[in-house]
């Protein structure tokens, strides 16, 4: 993500937080829509990303286009965030897609483990491949996709987890479901003022020593972190730690792969 964008985006973050506890899961599911809609319009693409375009030509197109369908909230969220310089359109589109995500945790209630409901789905996606192919091919027909997704998680998840899923597989836009999954864990855990360490490793870990893996992240990180943790019996020994854009890598895999690299240097 450029340099543009992240401002843009951190701006957009800034006007979501203003809003308090006063979201709606109505305004992430309108902003969802927002996104398909744009996605979906290579004129409506061209113009919001255009940077000689003028913000305030940006605001009147978002009131033309979606002025009649969006709540007041929805369309302040959506308009200011689109008059926004962005480095591309997939990064406006990602943008908006994230403040979406943050209204849909906003919106849910403090029992909600809407980050904990979004890993456990991203792990079952990512482990079988029947079910990441049915929910994330391209030649798919999105509607079957809901669906599928409906009879999966209806009644065993959050309504905020499941209108972010829902999100995903409408608009994957290239990326792999199950990383875009986990992806959107963090952006919720981010909101609710929490870190997310995926810890990848060959065998279940002991529940102290995860307790002092926890202990130990959150002191380095400064602030709560939480851990996932995933089996890969491909990591053959050892422990692979990765905080955002952070990667600890004491895998055997790994140092084997270093290894190979000197070895062939």
């Amino acid at each position: 993500m450029g340099s543009a964008s992240r401002q843009a985006l951190s701006a957009s973050r800034a006007e979501l937080s203003a809003l308090g506890g006063n979201v709606e899961l109505a305004t992430a599911e309108q902003l969802f829509a927002a996104v398909q809609a744009i996605g979906g319009s290579l004129q409506l693409r061209a113009i919001l990303a255009d940077a000689s375009t003028e913000p305030s030509v940006k605001k009147a197109a978002i009131t033309a286009v979606f002025g009649s369908t969006l709540g007041t909230t929805a369309l302040e969220l959506l308009a200011a965030a689109s008059s926004r310089r962005w480095s591309s359109d997939g990064d406006l589109l990602g943008g908006i897609e994230e403040i979406g995500i943050r209204a849909a945790a906003a919106s849910a209630s403090p029992q909600a483990d809407i980050e904990a409901e979004l890993f456990a789905f991203g792990r079952a996606v990512s482990s079988n491949p029947e079910l990441e192919l049915a929910v994330g091919s391209k030649l798919g027909d999105a509607s079957s996709k809901i669906s599928l997704v409906n009879a999966l998680l209806e009644g065993k998840v959050s309504l905020q987890t499941m209108a972010i899923v829902r999100q995903i597989v409408r608009q994957p836009r290239g990326r792999r479901i199950g990383a875009l999954l986990r992806y959107a864990a963090s952006i919720v855990a981010d909101q609710s003022g929490l870190s997310v360490a995926t810890v990848t490793t060959a065998k279940p870990i002991a529940a102290e020593q995860l307790v002092r893996l926890q202990k130990g992240l959150s002191k380095t990180y400064g602030t709560q972190v939480r851990i996932n943790v995933v089996i890969d019996p491909s990591v053959i020994g050892g422990i692979r730690v990765q905080v955002g854009d952070d990667v600890i890598d004491g895998s055997v895999a790994s140092r084997i792969t270093e290894l190979r690299l000197q070895l062939t240097g």
